[in-house]
């Protein structure tokens, strides 16, 4: 998959939809004063995008095509390149083709040069200059870029997944909770629960009666690889090439498959106890592949002792299904048709396809008008933090081999973050002299 920060000749269209669902980051959220009423001198909600990739593109079009006044006025990424793409994708003549409205988006943008930030710290800054904040960055930054949003009291929007092992977890719960005290809108980018046909099936959940038992599936050929080029430092390779690195996206059982995991909690309302599973790498074993499988297989044992059955595959020429499936004592939930079924097969409800939104923009659209009313009404990140952690349990069970327990993982003290924040700071995992890296070995591997 390639990306405009490639050099290549990719449409804006193809930019932002080919990475909208690959990559993670934060929206600056207005700061609302103690009663929660926005508090500005005009009615402008002023935004921060941190974290100009793909999807940081694509969610500053979505936040910029709300109906409130908004405007983008400050911006930032550890890379130029990065957010100078951004920049330019954002101020094009036609956004037609993302959004559905043929209104540029240049006049909802104002970010001078001295409101560009570029590195690690940068992010204090542009969340300082905005109501609202945007983070979008790889999910290993989520943890401390949401940490310093709330601090500063903004309301925010983040992507999934809001870390990459259990101690950033712990520092997303810790900030979700001053959050709710300083009644700080937080929308998580777990878009399932903003999309109609979803929200209509959970609606009528009890047709199916108690949920037994629920498959998930994220299942296709992959996504992008970013090769080393000369000069680059390994910090700057592995930012560069983010997804197959576990500290920086979680393996992609965190980074993708969370959102067919979230909707199976979402339904069940509550968390796996534990899980057990098998993984590795069958075709992705490449230098540029770093150190995730290509393949998971979960099981997550629930408190009622209902079982998920949970699997994710990146493998070319393989089957391919984004899809789950929740199974009761009277009938079955099938999302991909978007209907609920009896134990025969016989018909009990059936979405119409015609009424589905676009939930990536219905999540902004929400947030947004919340904002500007005063009025608080979203709390996502607890939750959004519980489905990371599901994620993570199901890849330490299937690095390790071992049934791996809820409470003794979500309270262990795994950290897989660097020390340092620095392109020449030694990352947490590094090449052999040939250039491949550690893998997981079920069996050899403990608890990671």
């Amino acid at each position: 998959m390639k990306t405009l920060s490639d050099g290549n000749n990719t449409s804006r269209r193809e930019f932002v939809k080919q990475t909208s669902l690959l990559t993670g980051g934060l929206i600056a959220a207005p700061f609302l004063a103690e009663a929660n009423f926005f508090n500005s001198v005009d009615d402008t909600i002023k935004i921060a995008l941190i974290g100009c990739g793909g999807r940081g593109t694509g969610a500053a079009a979505q936040a910029l095509s709300t109906k409130q006044n908004v405007k983008l006025v400050a911006m930032c990424d550890a890379f130029r390149d990065n957010l100078d793409n951004c920049y330019n994708a954002l101020n094009a003549d036609d956004w037609s083709d993302i959004t559905g409205k043929a209104e540029s988006l240049k006049r909802k943008i104002n970010v001078p040069e001295e409101n560009k930030f570029v590195g690690f710290e940068g992010y204090k800054k542009a969340i300082a200059l905005a109501d609202v904040v945007i983070l979008t960055t790889p999910p290993g930054f989520r943890p401390i870029h949401f940490e310093e949003a709330v601090n500063q009291g903004k309301h925010i929007f983040m992507e999934k997944p809001v870390a990459t092992d259990p101690v950033g977890i712990q520092r997303v719960l810790a900030s979700a909770a001053i959050a709710k005290q300083k009644k700080l809108n937080v929308v998580v980018g777990l878009q399932r629960h903003y999309q109609n046909s979803y929200r209509e099936l959970f609606k009528r959940k009890e047709l199916i009666g108690d949920i037994t038992s629920a498959q998930a599936w994220w299942n296709n050929d992959g996504v992008w690889v970013r090769a080393r080029k000369a000069g680059q430092t390994e910090m700057e390779y592995q930012m560069r090439n983010w997804y197959y690195f576990v500290w920086l996206c979680g393996d992609h059982i965190t980074e993708q498959h969370i959102h067919n995991l979230d909707v199976i909690n979402w339904f069940k309302g509550g968390y796996p106890v534990k899980a057990q599973g098998m993984g590795g790498r069958e075709v992705r074993k490449g230098k540029d592949h770093g150190e995730i499988f290509d393949h998971h297989y979960v099981e997550f044992e629930y408190a009622d002792g209902s079982i998920l059955n949970s699997q994710c595959r990146h493998i070319p020429g393989t089957m391919s299904r984004v899809d789950e499936l929740l199974v009761g004592t009277k009938g079955k939930i099938r999302s991909g048709k978007a209907d609920i079924v009896d134990g025969k097969g016989k018909a009990l409800y059936q979405y119409d396809k015609k009424s589905e939104n676009d939930p990536y923009q219905t999540e902004h659209d929400e947030l947004f008008e919340a904002i500007a009313k005063g009025e608080y009404k979203f709390a996502d990140a607890e939750n959004g933090a519980k489905s990371t952690m599901t994620s993570i349990l199901g890849r330490m069970a299937t690095y390790s081999g071992q049934v791996i327990e809820w409470d003794k993982a979500i309270n262990s003290s795994l950290n897989l973050q660097p020390k340092i924040y620095d392109f020449y700071a030694t990352p947490p995992t590094t090449p052999n002299a040939d250039g491949f890296y550690p893998v997981a070995i079920p069996g050899v591997t403990k608890f990671s």
